[in-house]
């Protein structure tokens, strides 16, 4: 079964770089400046990276939404497991008794741990699908929202472009500390968003009935 992974949508604020437009004098004005006078080039532009990724699932909101994402899909992962243990126990069966069972009964343990694994992974492909598609709707959602704060941020503080450096493969090989903005937008969307509720806590195990008192025979 392949792994379960977050679909993790590309998001990134790229806002318009700044524009240079050099003012040419009349010819009747002053005359053009000494050779050994510097002309005055274009201002720097401000980079800022942000791993998206972890500023998601570092929100209040995300961690809310992993939490009952996982409480949604834990029943399913304990069949799983539960499917997989049975499966186990019948190959464990099969290889202590292969030297002293007939044909008939070990072609029978064989059915049943072919039957039993395929269906194991038709069940485990299924929540796989499932669960990306939950996951990638929670980033689609809250990733909209971050954006929204992204922006705002980039233009308050004068930045021209934002990477975002959740995937490994992005082309940033290397980047100060101090440009990396992620901790900012999460304390900044917590602030816009602070109706977050917590996360549900665990249900409590319900007490164990109590055994019937025990009758005495005549």
């Amino acid at each position: 079964m392949k792994k379960n992974v977050a679909a993790i949508p590309a998001l990134f604020c790229c806002a318009a770089a700044l524009a240079y437009a050099q003012v040419q004098p009349a010819p009747t004005q002053a005359a053009a400046p000494p050779p050994h006078q510097a002309m005055p080039g274009p201002a720097a532009t401000k980079i800022a990276i942000i791993n998206i990724q972890s500023a998601i699932l570092n929100t209040k909101d995300g961690q809310k939404a992993a939490a009952d994402v996982q409480v949604k899909f834990n029943p399913r992962k304990t069949e799983l497991d539960k499917k997989r243990t049975e499966i186990d126990a019948i190959q464990e069966q099969l290889r202590k008794g292969a030297a002293t069972m007939s044909d008939e009964a070990k072609e029978r343990l064989q059915k049943e741990i072919d039957a039993g694994t395929k269906e194991l992974n038709r069940k485990g492909q299924d929540m796989n699908d499932d669960l990306e598609q939950e996951q990638g709707r929670i980033m689609q959602d809250l990733g909209a929202k971050m954006m929204k704060i992204v922006e705002e941020y980039a233009a308050q503080n004068g930045y021209a472009v934002v990477l975002d450096v959740s995937n490994p493969q992005t082309d940033v090989l290397w980047a100060a500390a101090s440009t990396n903005i992620t901790p900012d937008i999460v304390r900044l969307y917590d602030q816009a968003h602070p109706n977050a509720a917590a996360p549900a806590p665990p249900a409590a195990a319900k007490p164990a009935a109590p055994a019937p008192p025990a009758v005495k025979k005549p």
